[in-house]
């Protein structure tokens, strides 16, 4: 199973907001996620997210700004070489603004206003409650045609650190 990380640049209110990116290539192309990927060998989940997001949208993260938000293991019965344990992370303090790259399109959405239809399938079941500050842990299985989702077991992460007030 590969290991990875997601990230969520969040804008706090008066209008939040969060930074999704369109994946250009590779894995999941065609759709809006987290910003994040795989974590190399001897990084810690943190020290991957902060590579993951200066590589993929040229903004700079302090692993001591990352939030943690929970773990998924997605799993694809289908396709087992897919398979995926996910460490999630939302941060509202970074320097640099999002920019293209060969991989990510990145972009602002309000939270009430997420593109559903561009994302994973699974998205909608866990993504809303993270992003108002509850974190998860559990797993999401797809179906064969490795794009539905066929099971949702989440449970609330109660060892996470507390977010911060402006949710």
């Amino acid at each position: 199973m590969i290991e990875a990380t997601l990230c969520y640049l969040i804008r706090p209110a008066p209008v939040r907001e969060v930074l999704l990116g369109l994946k250009k290539t590779g894995f999941g192309q065609g759709k809006y996620d987290g910003i994040g990927g795989k974590i190399e060998p001897g990084e810690t989940p943190r020290q991957a997210a902060a590579r993951e997001v200066a590589e993929e949208i040229g903004v700079r993260v302090d692993v001591a700004d990352l939030v943690p938000a929970g773990d998924i293991q997605f799993l694809f019965p289908a396709a087992r070489e897919m398979e995926h344990h996910v460490f999630l992370f939302l941060v509202w303090n970074w320097s640099g603004e999002p920019i293209e790259t060969d991989e990510i399109r990145p972009a602002w959405f309000r939270v009430d206003a997420l593109p559903w239809e561009e994302m994973w399938a699974d998205a909608v079941h866990w993504l809303p409650g993270v992003l108002d500050g509850d974190a998860v842990h559990g797993e999401i299985a797809f179906n064969d045609d490795n794009e539905t989702v066929a099971a949702v077991r989440l449970e609330p992460w109660r060892d996470r650190p507390a977010a911060p007030p402006d949710l």
